[in-house]
């Protein structure tokens, strides 16, 4: 699948549920934070899973699409390790998220699990609530860089670090033929 912000990039198919993160989502969010925060040069994967408390194993697997999708460097040998590709601020949440979730604009699925898309000639009772958090969590994951989530542990999150997608907000458009935010 081709990326709808980045034309040229392709993703690897996403065996997750639309909408719901598993863990590699969280996992390869708290991985690229950690090396936001990294001012000294590379860091080595065992270092990386135990400062994010990540399984090696499983981390490396993550990296590994980081990597395959041009977010992260890595290197051999002494001073090698892990680094962003790019500055914080120009990673997106929805970069990442991606990668790893089907987070389609165009295939709308139903809350409640119904074998047919919810629709507004057909919806379902939570049709128009969850339509809403869908496109508020979209415009969240679009909107947001990994800067604004890769502060020191214990900051707080506040609006102005994430973004405008509050409760009175609405998100981008979203054009139904690219896929992309107008």
């Amino acid at each position: 699948m081709t990326d709808h912000l980045r034309p040229g990039i392709v993703r690897r198919p996403c065996r997750g549920k639309r909408g719901r993160f598993r863990p590699d989502s969280p996992y390869a969010l708290r991985a690229l934070s950690h090396l936001a925060r990294q001012t000294d040069g590379a860091i080595l994967g065992r270092d990386l899973a135990q400062s994010v408390e990540i399984p090696t194993n499983y981390l490396s697997k993550v990296l590994l699409t980081l990597r395959n999708a041009g977010l992260v460097d890595t290197a051999r040998g002494s001073g090698g390790g892990y680094r962003l590709r790019r500055p914080a601020n120009e990673i997106h949440l929805i970069d990442v998220v991606e990668l790893f979730e089907d987070i389609s604009r165009t295939k709308p699925h139903c809350f409640l699990g119904r074998m047919r898309p919810c629709s507004a000639n057909e919806p379902c009772t939570a049709h128009s609530t969850w339509k809403g958090l869908q496109a508020a969590y979209l415009g969240f994951l679009v909107s947001t860089p990994l800067s604004a989530i890769a502060g020191n542990p214990g900051d707080t999150w506040t609006s102005s670090k994430l973004g405008r997608w509050g409760a009175e907000s609405h998100p981008p458009k979203r054009s139904t033929h690219t896929g992309g935010v107008k």
